[in-house]
């Protein structure tokens, strides 16, 4: 193998693809990079692939003569990284052996790899027709509920957001047991895309019944390559046999799916309420943000009282032997008064997961889930919270 190419482009590929690396690796090529250089198409792959998450990408390189090695991530990253950035980076390694040369104006270095042959096949089930989504609308879903998800191992699938097509569009969801994030897009799927290889509209049933849980870990890394992209082309999803693939300009992302069948959350939301607020979203982030540094000192807890009367909502919070503190806002209310209590940390991530100037919530007692929402949005956003219980003194 022998290459020249930009400093800058791989160095932002290694960054990009060493997220898929490994940490703990089972095997010691996992802790690797995978470098593929074509003659023929003129660029250089990079595979990063930790058996469930796998992310690979290619620049642009004037490649004299093709192959593959591997070459630890880390190590690989941080020397190129340091080189000097106005010099391309020169790649050698003669047929048969496993030692790098590297060059560049700042100097020259010297890494042994492992062989290519060694690095596990990225899972690139491909057949079919994909799904073709428009990037800017699956960021706004994984946006909307990464947050969400459960970072519990041991509740496997609510470790992923749930994906769902049907005839209204893309429905994206998460929830961790305490709280609950879904958001419809009805414009997320260009028109023609079916995930059963049959063409048709995307309002059309040959969405309909399609889903996925993906990790949210796979998903984040999919929603930054997504943001950082300036392409406006849609991307492709495949999904077979346990994996999933997401074709993205000259990236690809592979992972795999979360078996099981995953919570009938629809049936969580209350049909209606009996209690509205409608806030100002800014102020009343302001005002938790403000409690929280007390409520923070204890259990996280919030209180929020709302009479209807004056049209105020109080926000306080009681730290034990620390201190107190509360906040007043103005607010639209409808409905009887009612004292009700939250983990301040999901309120937040809600509201802040939200563009709406004004969020209304709606809730009818202290015992049973309240639903955030914003009041003005082009497409439906529903963050349902479970109340603290509020022990009596």
């Amino acid at each position: 193998m022998k290459l020249v190419c930009s400093q800058a482009e791989l160095s932002a590929s290694l960054q990009l693809v060493s997220r898929a690396v490994a940490s703990r690796p089972t095997h010691p090529v996992l802790a690797n990079v995978l470098l593929t250089a074509d003659a023929g198409t003129g660029r250089l792959s990079l595979t990063g692939f930790d058996l469930s998450l796998g992310i690979q990408t290619s620049v642009p390189a004037a490649v004299e003569t093709s192959g593959a090695i591997t070459l630890p991530a880390k190590m690989f990253g941080e020397i190129v990284a340091r080189l000097a950035t106005d010099s391309p980076i020169s790649l050698s390694c003669p047929e048969g052996e496993e030692q790098v040369e590297l060059t560049n104006l700042s100097g020259s270095y010297r890494m042994r790899g492992m062989p290519a042959d060694d690095f596990p096949d990225l899972p690139l089930s491909q057949s079919g027709t994909p799904i073709r989504f428009h990037a800017d609308a699956l960021v706004k879903g994984l946006r909307a509920t990464l947050f969400a998800s459960s970072p519990d191992e041991n509740k496997q699938l609510l470790t992923g957001v749930h994906l769902r097509l049907d005839g209204e569009g893309l429905e994206c969801a998460a929830t961790d047991g305490h709280r609950l994030a879904v958001q419809r897009l009805s414009h997320a799927v260009e028109s023609g895309s079916t995930p059963d290889g049959e063409a048709g509209e995307a309002e059309g049933d040959g969405l309909d019944g399609f889903s996925v849980t993906v990790p949210a870990r796979s998903l984040r890394e999919l929603e930054r390559i997504l943001s950082s992209r300036a392409s406006q082309e849609p991307l492709s999803l495949f999904c077979e046999r346990g994996q999933v693939v997401v074709l993205s300009a000259d990236q690809v992302l592979t992972s795999r799916s979360l078996d099981g069948t995953y919570p009938n959350y629809r049936q969580l939301i209350p049909p209606s309420f009996s209690r509205r607020l409608v806030l100002d979203r800014r102020a009343f982030i302001a005002a938790l943000e403000r409690v929280a540094v007390l409520a923070d000192q204890h259990n996280n807890v919030v209180k929020i009282s709302a009479d209807p009367a004056p049209g105020t909502v109080t926000i306080r919070a009681d730290a034990q032997d620390v201190g107190s503190g509360s906040e007043s806002l103005a607010a639209v209310i409808e409905g009887e008064t009612i004292e009700i209590a939250f983990n301040v940390r999901y309120l937040l991530d809600g509201l802040k997961a939200m563009a709406s100037d004004r969020v209304v919530l709606q809730c009818n007692a202290p015992t049973t889930p309240a639903v955030i929402a914003p009041v003005e949005a082009d497409d439906p956003f529903t963050y349902l919270v479970m109340p603290v219980q509020i022990r009596s003194s």
